[in-house]
């Protein structure tokens, strides 16, 4: 897992967050948490929860933050952004994990929501800015 730490401060390693790092102070980013993440704490670390898989895992992430006592958020894509007709009827708020890094850094040099989901979320995930739909 990446996990960010004042969102630019990034590491890897073979260590557990959990070992790392006060449980109060991690917030796991999951698209099935009922938290919506309206702004970002410096003093928090945000744990990008990502699988390598091709099929989607629904709430696997967020069962795994429960399960390890976290706190839990999901960017606020359905808060900023309005589904938008395809032909494949397809809509997700799944992200992959540069993405969700795109969403957070923006986010935090601009401080704009809208600006941070545009860089971060395709059209191709089937949301887009209200200011798009024509």
């Amino acid at each position: 897992l990446l996990f960010l730490s004042c969102i630019f401060q990034m590491d890897t390693t073979q260590e557990s967050y959990l070992d790392l790092f006060p449980l109060d102070a991690i917030v796991y980013l999951t698209p099935d948490s009922e938290n919506v993440l309206e702004d970002i704490d410096p003093d928090k670390v945000y744990v990008l929860g990502g699988l390598v898989d091709e099929s989607i895992h629904k709430k696997l992430t967020l069962q795994r933050a429960q399960e390890q006592s976290l706190q839990t958020a999901r960017l606020p894509i359905r808060e900023y952004m309005v589904k938008t007709f395809n032909t494949k009827n397809y809509h997700s708020e799944t992200l992959a994990i540069n993405q969700v890094f795109d969403v957070l850094s923006t986010y935090y040099e601009t401080q704009s929501w809208p600006a941070a989901l545009k860089a971060g979320v395709s059209s191709g995930k089937g949301y887009v800015l209200p200011d798009a739909v024509k």
